[in-house]
């Protein structure tokens, strides 16, 4: 059950930092857009791996329901 806690705080913090990075874009374009498009990158790649992780904690867990039923 951890497992999905873990997951979910990750898949927040990364749609955090990306909304972040976007509002910092859209407020002022050139500032750093290089910096800005590594940071979105980034933390695209973090959500990829969260929801990676929730997917795998839920086939476990119902591969565990599956053995114990």
């Amino acid at each position: 059950m951890q497992a999905f806690a873990i997951a979910a705080a990750g898949i927040a913090g990364a749609s955090e930092r990306f909304a972040a990075s976007a509002a910092r874009t859209a407020a002022d374009p050139f500032a750093d857009l290089a910096g800005e498009t590594v940071e979105r990158m980034t933390a695209e790649a973090a959500l990829k791996a969260n929801v990676a992780v929730l997917k795998t904690a839920d086939d476990m867990y119902g591969s565990l329901l599956d053995i114990l039923a």
